[in-house]
């Protein structure tokens, strides 16, 4: 997870001239959805990628198990969840990994480029995946940097004594390969469904979105990477990234108005006053 740092910077960099030549749209183009602000959305990516920043140096400064440590380790002190993935160890399954993790990053991108409503809206669709990526990066590389939890791959003794000591090794929770895959489809879902809310495909998207991180997550486990309740949190936690900052930015049907009105009032009497209207 800790290599997508660098794709990070390159799509926020892609994201602010794309929204540039995106950001005003013809009056025939699609209505968009959502509303975004460089204003507003600048800051906060810049702090999501610069809490990214900080993560990343946490991560750096973990320290490597000694062999005392290594030693006392026991599959017997795993809750019973995890226990049965203690000891995994792929790496084919690792490898095969990043070919859907990478992969779905692109979809976002493939999707505004395929639809022409979402492509002239790019600008501010970048923006929003790129803090959606921020955000759950973010919320990795810190917890990854400040909790210490021994892979399932530590507990193989087949496995080589310097890769199971190592400081990377003890960053099991939570999975953010798992994290950063289902922030990126549920993040193409909802873009989605907001463009079209009523389409018949719509429950085919939501279905692919949550089969591909699942499938990262089943990939990781395998490969000794994650406990499976490292994927559950990190499956959540992207799957609410690649949501809720979307919704944040949608915009809310709601009108308020301020009209002549008149009427009868309760004696009886004719009034002429002035009508306030909120719908939402």
């Amino acid at each position: 997870m800790r290599k997508t740092f660098f794709p990070l910077i390159l799509l926020f960099f892609f994201s602010f001239t794309t929204y540039s030549q995106t950001s005003s749209p013809s009056k025939d183009n699609f209505e968009s959805p959502y509303r975004a602000s460089w204003a507003v959305d600048g800051p906060l990516v810049g702090a999501g990628l610069g809490l990214n920043v900080l993560g990343v140096m946490l991560i750096q400064e973990k320290e490597s198990l000694t062999i005392e440590e290594m030693n006392k380790l026991s599959k017997d002190d795993i809750i019973k969840i995890d226990r049965f993935i203690a000891g995994n160890f792929s790496k084919r399954a690792d490898e095969i990994s990043y070919y859907p993790f990478y992969g779905s990053f692109a979809v976002p991108f493939v999707m505004m480029l395929a639809d022409g409503n979402m492509r002239s809206n790019a600008g501010q669709l970048s923006v929003m995946f790129v803090e959606s990526m921020a955000t759950t990066g973010a919320l990795f590389t810190i917890t990854a940097g400040l909790v210490n939890k021994p892979r399932p791959l530590v507990y193989n003794t087949s496995v080589p004594e310097e890769e199971r000591r190592e400081g990377g090794a003890q960053r099991s929770f939570f999975a953010g390969h798992t994290a950063a895959t289902a922030s990126a489809t549920f993040f193409a879902a909802k873009i989605y469904n907001d463009f079209y809310p009523d389409s018949p495909a719509g429950p085919y998207v939501w279905t692919a979105a949550a089969i591909v991180p699942a499938y990262v997550a089943y990939l990781r486990s395998k490969a000794g990477k994650h406990f499976l309740t490292d994927n559950i949190v990190g499956y959540v936690i992207g799957a609410a990234s690649g949501i809720l900052i979307p919704e944040l930015h949608k915009k809310k049907d709601r009108n308020f108005g301020v009209a002549p009105g008149m009427g009868i009032d309760i004696n009886g009497n004719d009034y002429q006053g002035l009508s306030i209207q909120y719908s939402f």
